[in-house]
């Protein structure tokens, strides 16, 4: 008979008694158990409750119940509030020693700790300072409400978070929601357990998003990709950085892309803004940065094929569980919103933010200037030895412009020039579709042509000053200028874009004897002499299998000659211009010592602009004028070491009509200008500048300076 049939058999009156004998029963095992964490008070137990009351409420129940099921109910909550309080008991004790450990070591302040949570110090410098604030204003990226300005109690949240996970039974540890804080958080979640002696595989959950997301992308290595400056597209005009993510195969063959994928930190931008508007969005922040994380193939695509942009590659000197601590923290920033600034928080800084996080010690991105740009982010882990294995990938535009070197070389030793059909075939990029890429853009190809000398490896630093002593007229003069960046057709080719011409935030002063000139003229001792915000040439000759057109830009602060007055002196205006023609390049292109074919174009350069100008400033006569005229010049290259331009300027400047016979309302100007470069190693060059204005009007018609250049 079981005791379920037992019980039903037996009286009303008579179950009374039975349920006192499993209170009295209850009520040992009970004694026997440890006190709940629940019923515990600062200075003693809580509340105590009438026993009558609860024998009262126990007998009820018993009455109520012919199975006496209470008997078990009441041993199962009993059961799981043990186990409940005793997974209190040891989360306490866990924090308790944790808590020692942090504040003894003050890992709130650690700075591995302050850079996963996104609190970027000041450059290095005389001002430079400690942030105390995370860049990141979002509230999902914290576990508590003031941890934006709280890393030690953003620290303590997970703590939290990490001791009631290693309280759990282990049956249920694994089961943890997306949203949990150790999967939104693996990378600060790992570097505490890592600091803490933790052992990792007590705090191994199941994070379904979070291990999909590292099960897809695979990382197992993690390398820079350069694509050079490209002036045709202004956000690309500095050149660009992304990480290209490899799993196990593309680690294995570098030309197994479609394994890989590639981590892009760019802007992201209204594609409704006009181009002046988008330029100071992008600079001042008013953007936010977009982390695009895609297959490598079609990034690549981008930049080989639609802007025919050369790449070099560079693996990270890494270890497998840095590559690994990197992605996790990817994971917990790549959908942040956070304003992106053009010149300083770009593609660039953000890999070395990255590799920040695992190499606390070497402090990559205060090592920077303010203005942080690609090549000079290649260079820096280059000298702090990063950088291992180089791969170069040549664009669609290089491959074809290597084809048609050959041809030319085939034609001329066969004394049979080519035909404009078989020039017009090697260089349409429509119906010459040579490649680095697989025809399913899955692979790269090989290729036979050798790597060209634009290596950012290979070139002079970015910023430039100079000192020079000079001649105006009858005035002599000293001159002091600063570049910020970035390089002009005369300053060393080597590790640039054929061509390159790109200037910013440049400035000169010019410090004159004070003598009178012949007319009785004394220029000011100072003066501003140029303020260049930004000037650059984009030159894409038509005989090269180069796409794209030759023009130019420039918006300046700059001295001038006012050619509408008699003697008329030189004088401060703000200029903007632009440029647009055609270029030739000619020569032979450079050989290699290996014997693969060239992809450069040949070294010597002519070109011819249409040009027009407004300029504005007080001095000159009505305080404006307008331009309009030609621009041509040629570009020498004499050898690796020294370089050569001549340019004559044609312009035609209008004021206005004025009712002074003395004074032109518009007139001719040209101008010649020769420029002759020499560099005497990386960081040091001379350069001999001359001019002169074909003006009778004017107070001095010729200048000419020699500098020298120290570039750092």
């Amino acid at each position: 008979m079981s005791i379920a049939s037992t019980l039903s058999a037996i009286r009303p009156r008579a179950r009374l008694p039975l349920a006192i004998t499993g209170l009295l029963l209850s009520a040992q095992a009970q004694a026997m158990l440890p006190t709940p964490l629940t019923l515990v008070t600062t200075g003693g137990l809580g509340d105590t409750t009438d026993t009558a009351v609860i024998h009262d409420k126990i007998i009820n129940v018993a009455i109520t119940n012919p199975n006496n099921t209470s008997v078990n109910s009441s041993s199962s909550q009993s059961t799981k509030k043990s186990t409940k309080n005793s997974q209190n008991t040891n989360a306490d004790q866990l924090l308790t020693t944790w808590r020692a450990q942090v504040q003894a070591d003050n890992l709130a302040q650690h700075i591995t700790w302050r850079r996963l949570l996104y609190v970027v110090d000041d450059k290095k410098g005389v001002f430079a300072k400690k942030n105390t604030k995370s860049e990141v204003d979002d509230a999902e990226f914290f576990l508590t409400p003031n941890g934006q300005q709280d890393a030690a109690a953003e620290l303590d949240a997970l703590l939290v978070a990490m001791a009631e996970q290693m309280s759990l039974p282990a049956n249920t540890a694994r089961t943890v929601a997306n949203d949990s804080a150790l999967c939104r958080f693996p990378a600060r979640v790992h570097w505490l357990a890592e600091t803490l002696n933790i052992d990792k595989a007590t705090l191994q959950v199941d994070c379904p998003k979070l291990d999909d997301w590292m099960a897809t992308i695979a990382p197992k290595q993690l390398s820079v990709m350069f694509a050079q400056e490209y002036l045709d597209n202004p956000i690309s005009a500095f050149g660009h950085t992304l990480l290209r993510i490899d799993s196990a195969a593309s680690a294995k063959d570098f030309t197994q892309i479609h394994h890989a994928y590639a981590l892009n930190d760019t802007v992201d931008g209204d594609n409704k803004d006009n181009f002046a508007l988008f330029t100071i969005k992008a600079m001042s922040g008013r953007y936010d940065n977009l982390i695009e994380i895609d297959p490598y193939p079609a990034k690549l695509a981008d930049y080989l094929k639609d802007d025919e942009r050369d790449t070099w590659t560079y693996q990270l000197d890494l270890t497998p569980a840095e590559v690994q601590q990197i992605m996790r923290h990817v994971w917990e920033t790549k959908d942040l919103s956070i304003p992106y600034y053009f010149a300083t928080d770009n593609c660039a800084s953000e890999i070395l933010r990255l590799i920040d996080v695992v190499r606390p010690n070497q402090q990559l991105l205060s090592q920077l200037p303010y203005v942080v740009i690609p090549s000079d982010v290649v260079n820096l882990l280059s000298r702090k030895s990063l950088l291992t294995n180089t791969r170069y990938t040549p664009a669609d535009g290089t491959l074809r412009q290597a084809q048609l070197n050959t041809a030319k070389q085939k034609a001329h030793l066969s004394n049979q020039p080519l035909t404009k059909n078989e020039v017009n075939n090697i260089t349409s990029e429509e119906s010459n579709l040579l490649s680095s890429m697989s025809k399913d853009g899955q692979t790269l190809l090989p290729f036979t042509v050798s790597a060209p000398d634009n290596n950012p490896l290979d070139r002079h630093p970015m910023q430039r000053a100079h000192v020079g002593i000079g001649q105006r007229g009858d005035n002599s003069y000293i001159d002091i200028g600063l570049r910020a960046g970035f390089h002009d057709t005369l300053d060393g080719s080597s590790g640039f874009g054929q061509f390159f011409n790109l200037e910013g935030l440049a400035a000169t002063l010019r410090f004159y004897d004070n003598e009178e000139d012949s007319n009785g003229n004394a220029p000011k001792s100072a003066v501003l002499q140029n303020f260049t915000l930004i000037r650059g040439r984009s030159f894409n000759p038509v005989n090269s299998a180069k796409k794209g057109k030759t023009w130019g830009a420039s918006i300046e602060a700059t001295r001038v000659n006012d050619g509408s007055q008699q003697d008329g002196t030189d004088h401060l205006v703000g200029s903007t211009a632009f440029e647009y023609g055609k270029s030739w390049a000619f020569g032979a292109p450079r050989t290699d010592t290996s014997g693969l074919i060239s992809g450069e174009m040949p070294p010597q350069l002519c070109y011819a602009f249409g040009t027009g100008a407004i300029q504005a400033g007080r001095g000159i006569n009505k305080g404006y004028r307008v331009g309009a005229g030609v621009n041509a010049g040629c570009l020498y290259q004499i050898n690796n070491h020294l370089r050569a331009q001549a340019e004559l300027q044609l312009p035609y400047w209008y004021h206005g009509s004025s009712d002074d016979s003395n004074v032109r309302g518009h007139y001719w100007q040209p101008i010649t200008t020769l420029g002759l470069h020499y560099d005497i190693d990386k960081k040091q060059a001379l350069r001999l500048d001359a001019s002169y204005e074909w003006q009778n009007r004017i107070d001095a018609n010729d200048d000419i300076k020699l500098a020298y250049m120290r570039y750092f």
